[in-house]
């Protein structure tokens, strides 16, 4: 497959609209299950309860804020960040363990499993990727081998 411009691929002689992650996955509706899933897991699975621990009793707003950034950031509508939000930013100063970081790694990889979008690859790209973006949230200075693995 070669690029044929930043939207378009040439597959088998044939220019093919290039679809972005949010439209590989499936879109709006895949997204929500996912993120649906993921606090689900987080409220039921006693594995996950230190991140749990972390989050209001109320998981409603959470659930919509991460949805929209999930939606924006793999390529979808972006009013998420439109609003002036930054993921980082709104973690700076919560103290995320590695621990923590791993439980939410491991909650969204296994949602994003259970939701089971069809495009496998895409699927198994996104959860490695959000598994570094937890990684990210962990403050310097916070040890690797603290890890739990």
């Amino acid at each position: 497959m070669a690029p044929v411009s930043d939207e378009t691929d040439q597959i088998e002689g044939e220019q093919v609209a290039r679809k972005t992650p949010y439209e590989r996955l499936g879109g709006r509706e895949v997204i929500a299950a996912i993120t649906n899933r993921f606090y689900d897991l987080m409220e039921a699975d006693p594995a996950y309860a230190e991140l749990r621990a972390m989050h209001a009793a109320d998981l409603g707003p959470m659930r919509e804020s991460l949805a929209g950034f999930l939606t924006g950031w793999s390529g979808g509508p972006r009013d998420w960040f439109a609003s002036g939000k930054c993921m980082m930013s709104m973690h700076r100063g919560l103290p995320i363990a590695r621990e923590t970081a791993d439980q939410w790694a491991a909650a969204m990889r296994r949602a994003i499993a259970d939701v089971a979008p069809e495009d496998k690859v895409m699927a198994d790209a996104m959860a490695g990727v959000l598994e570094e973006i937890a990684g990210s949230m962990v403050p310097v200075g916070v040890p690797v081998e603290a890890s739990a693995d």
